[in-house]
């Protein structure tokens, strides 16, 4: 198991930044390839960004390249999204998630393990 807590959520203007964390505990941290993705007011939950084990491999969906960054720290067992340039579309809550697995994966279902969620919202 692997338990995940967002962090870094909140009321930002459009143009602005935010840097979400998602803090791991559980199991080793290394072994899973981490994943953002993000839930809006009556939509689906969307695919954002994924990352591998080692950090060697990332992946964007088209709306967020340019201006969202994922990293991850595995001494920390740490994984964190960098979003600049905001919009107000980018108003949702912000989860991550986690696979044991070595490459990455954008499917919302692909995911074993989750966290609660952060809050975020873009103002125009």
């Amino acid at each position: 198991q692997v338990q995940l807590v967002e962090s870094g959520g909140g009321l930002v203007q459009a143009g602005g930044s935010l840097r979400l964390s998602c803090a791991a505990s559980g199991r080793t941290f290394s072994g899973y390839v981490m994943g953002w993705l993000r839930q809006a007011p009556g939509k689906e939950r969307e695919f954002i960004a994924a990352i591998t084990w080692n950090g060697g491999s990332t992946y964007y969906t088209d709306s967020v390249k340019g201006r969202f960054t994922i990293s991850r720290d595995n001494a920390k067992n740490t994984v964190y999204l960098q979003m600049n340039s905001l919009k107000p579309e980018d108003t949702a809550v912000y989860y991550c998630a986690a696979r044991r697995d070595s490459r990455w994966y954008k499917g919302v279902n692909e995911y074993d393990f989750w966290g609660q969620g952060t809050q975020v919202t873009v103002s125009s």
